[in-house]
C-alpha cells in the first residue's frame, strides 16, 4: 500500500472535474437557449449560424425597405390622382367654353376657374413630397429601392416632372372656341400622360407587395434554418444534464470513498 500518490483519488477527481465542466456546459445551453454559445461548441456551426442571421437581418430590413417604397409610391401616386381629378375639371371647362352658347364674359368666367386650376397642378408638382424629397418638381428623378439582403437587389423607378408646364396645360386660354378648341386636345394628351404615369407607379407598387411577400417567406424560412444550426434541442440537453449531474454526485461519492482508502495503512502501524 502506497500513501503518497492515491491514485483512485486522482483519478476520480478527474472525472468530476470533467462531469462538472459537462454539467455547466448543460446548464449555460439549457439556460440561453442556445447549443452554440462560443465558437468553441461548433466552430463550423458558429459560421454558419452568423452568415444565416446576416442574411435574416437583411432580409428584413429590405422588407422595411419595401414597405417605405410603397409609402413614397402612394404619396406620389396621390399626387397625381388629385392631378387627374383637376384635368377632367379643365377638361370639362374646356368642353363648356367650346360651345357657342357662351358669350365673352361666360367665357372669361369658365377661362379664370381653368387658370387657377393649371396653378394648383403645378403647386402640387412642387409641394409633393416624401421625407423632404420632392417628387414631381424634377429634382429627384430616378430612385432606387434596395430590396434584397445583398448588393444590386434594387427596384428602380424614375420621377418626372409633373407641373401645368410639363403636361402643356399651363399656356393658352378659354377665350374663344379656337383657343378652347385647342386645349380640349392639350388635355387629352395630358390626362393620357398621368395616366401612364400612374399605371408605372401601381406596377411598381405590386411589385414592392410581391417582393415583400417574398422577403418575409424567405426570412422565415432562413430562421428556421438557422434556429436548427444554432438552438439547443431541450430535451435531448436536458436528458444529457441529467446524466452528467448524476454522474457528478457519483463522483463526489467515490472521490469520499477514495480519500478514505489510506486510512487503512493506519492498522497496519498499530
Amino acid at each position: 500500500m502506497i500513501i503518497n500518490h492515491n491514485i483512485a483519488a486522482l483519478n476520480t477527481h478527474r472525472q468530476l472535474s470533467i462531469n462538472t465542466g459537462n454539467t455547466s456546459k448543460n446548464i449555460e445551453k439549457l439556460s440561453s437557449g442556445l447549443r452554440i454559445n462560443r465558437a468553441g461548441d461548433d466552430a463550423a456551426g458558429l459560421a454558419i449560424s452568423e452568415k444565416m442571421r446576416g442574411q435574416i437581418r437583411g432580409l428584413d430590413q429590405a422588407s422595411r425597405n419595401a414597405q417605405d417604397g410603397i409609402s413614397m409610391i402612394q404619396t406620389a401616386e396621390g399626387a397625381l390622382n388629385e392631378t387627374h381629378s383637376i384635368l377632367q375639371r379643365m377638361r370639362e371647362l374646356s368642353v363648356q367654353s367650346s360651345n357657342d352658347t357662351n358669350v365673352t364674359a361666360d367665357r372669361a368666367a369658365i377661362n379664370e376657374e381653368y387658370q387657377a386650376l393649371a396653378l394648383e397642378i403645378t403647386r402640387i408638382s412642387n409641394d409633393t413630397e416624401f421625407n423632404t424629397q420632392k417628387l414631381w418638381d424634377g429634382s429627384t428623378t430616378a430612385v432606387e429601392f434596395q430590396i434584397g439582403a445583398n448588393k444590386a437587389q434594387t427596384i428602380s423607378y424614375t420621377f418626372s416632372k409633373a407641373d401645368a408646364t410639363t403636361l402643356m396645360v399651363a399656356v393658352g386660354d378659354l377665350t374663344d372656341k379656337a383657343k378652347s378648341q385647342t386645349a380640349l386636345g392639350n388635355l387629352d394628351i395630358a390626362i393620357g400622360k398621368v395616366s401612364t404615369e400612374r399605371s408605372k407607379l401601381g406596377a411598381v407598387q405590386n411589385r414592392l407587395e410581391h417582393t415583400i411577400n417574398n422577403l418575409n417567406t424567405s426570412s422565415e424560412n432562413l430562421t428556421a434554418a438557422e434556429s436548427r444550426v444554432r438552438d439547443v434541442d431541450m430535451a435531448k440537453e436536458m436528458m444529457a444534464q441529467t446524466k452528467n449531474s448524476i454522474l457528478s454526485q457519483a463522483a463526489q461519492a467515490m472521490l469520499a470513498q477514495a480519500n478514505q482508502q489510506p486510512q487503512g495503512v493506519l492498522q497496519l502501524l498499530r
